[in-house]
C-alpha cells in the first residue's frame, strides 16, 4: 500500500485536471455541433491522463538524475529526490507508462476513425509519437528543451491546440474556426501555469542552469509576462463569447473569472517562492473550472 501511495505522489495527480482542460472543450464543443461519442471521450481523456503522467514521471526523472530538484527547492518533494524510488525504477515505470500510452493511443484512434479514415490515423499515430516525445524531453536528455526556455512553447501547442483542436477532430472527422479562440484561452491559461511554476523555482533553476523562460526574464519581467498571459486569456473569452453568442449561457465561464482574478491579484502581492507555489493549484483548477464551463456553457 504505501508503495502505491509512492508511486501516486510520483504521478503528481493535480496536474491531471489541467492537462484534461482541452480535451473538455473540444469534446463540448464536437457534442454542440451533433459529433459526440462517449467513448471516445473516455479514450482521449485515459489517454491524456497517461500522457501528463508519462510526462511527470519524465520530469522527476530529468530534473532527479540531474541534481535539478535538490533540498533548496520549493515545493513537494519529487520522487528520486526523497530516495524512496531509485532512477533505475523510475526509468522502468517510464517505459512501462509508454507501453500504456501507446496501447490506449490505438485503441482511441481505432475507435475514432475505424478502418475509413487512414491518413487521418496516420497523422494521429504520427501525433501521438511526437506527444511522447515531447512529454520525455521536457528535461530528460542533454538537449531537454526545457532548459532552453522552450517549455511555454511547447505547452501552448499541446495543452492548447493540440488538445482542444485534436480531440474535436477525433469526433467531427474535421476543423472547424470556433475552435480557435478557445485553444487559445486554454493555451494560455496553461502556459500561466508553467511560467508560476517556473517564478517558483527561478533561483534554483539559476544554480542548476535549468534556463526557462522565466530565468531568462527574470523576477519582475516574469511577473508582467505572467500577468499578460491570464488576462490575454481571460478577454479571449469575453471575445469569443461575444462573437459565438447563442444564448446566455454562454457567459457561464465568467464565474471561473473569480477565482482568476483572486489568483491576479495574489500574483501582484507575491514576494517569496511559497507565494507563487501556494497559487499553482488554484491556477490549475480554475483553468480546469474555466474549460468545463466554457464547454457546458454551449451544451445548455
Amino acid at each position: 500500500m504505501d508503495r502505491i501511495k509512492l508511486w501516486l505522489s510520483a504521478f503528481r495527480l493535480r496536474t491531471l485536471p489541467l492537462s484534461i482542460s482541452g480535451i473538455v472543450v473540444g469534446s463540448c464543443f464536437a457534442a454542440y455541433n451533433g459529433f459526440f461519442d462517449a467513448i471516445i471521450l473516455i479514450l482521449a481523456l485515459l489517454v491524456t491522463v497517461a500522457l501528463q503522467i508519462l510526462s511527470n514521471l519524465a520530469n522527476d526523472y530529468g530534473d532527479g538524475i540531474k541534481g535539478t530538484d535538490n533540498d533548496t527547492r520549493v515545493g513537494p518533494m519529487r520522487a528520486i529526490q526523497s530516495g524512496k524510488i531509485t532512477p533505475d525504477q523510475m526509468f522502468e515505470g517510464l517505459k512501462i507508462n509508454i507501453l500504456i500510452v501507446i496501447l490506449l493511443t490505438v485503441l482511441l484512434i481505432y475507435n475514432a476513425f475505424g478502418h475509413g479514415y487512414f491518413l487521418y490515423s496516420m497523422f494521429f499515430f504520427a501525433l501521438g509519437a511526437v506527444s511522447v516525445f515531447a512529454a520525455l524531453k521536457y528535461t530528460m536528455g542533454e538537449s531537454a528543451y526545457g532548459y532552453r526556455g522552450l517549455g511555454d512553447v511547447f505547452v501552448l501547442i499541446f495543452f492548447g491546440f493540440v488538445s482542444v483542436v485534436g480531440s474535436y477532430f477525433l469526433f467531427a472527422k474535421q476543423l472547424d474556426h470556433i475552435l480557435i479562440l478557445p485553444s487559445m484561452a486554454v493555451g494560455l491559461l496553461s502556459v500561466g501555469v508553467l511560467n508560476l511554476n517556473n517564478m517558483r523555482d527561478i533561483e534554483t533553476d539559476k544554480v542548476s542552469n535549468k534556463i526557462t523562460l522565466a530565468v531568462k526574464l527574470g523576477k519582475a519581467k516574469s511577473r508582467k509576462y505572467h500577468l499578460l498571459l491570464i488576462i490575454s486569456a481571460m478577454v479571449i473569452g469575453i471575445v469569443f463569447g461575444i462573437l459565438y453568442y447563442t444564448s446566455f449561457w454562454n457567459f457561464l465561464f465568467l464565474f471561473s473569472y473569480i477565482p482568476l482574478l483572486i489568483h491576479i491579484k495574489k500574483i501582484l502581492n507575491a514576494r517569496s517562492s511559497d507565494d507563487f507555489d501556494s497559487q499553482l493549484k488554484i491556477l490549475a483548477l480554475s483553468t480546469f473550472l474555466f474549460s468545463v464551463l466554457l464547454g457546458v456553457g454551449y451544451i445548455l
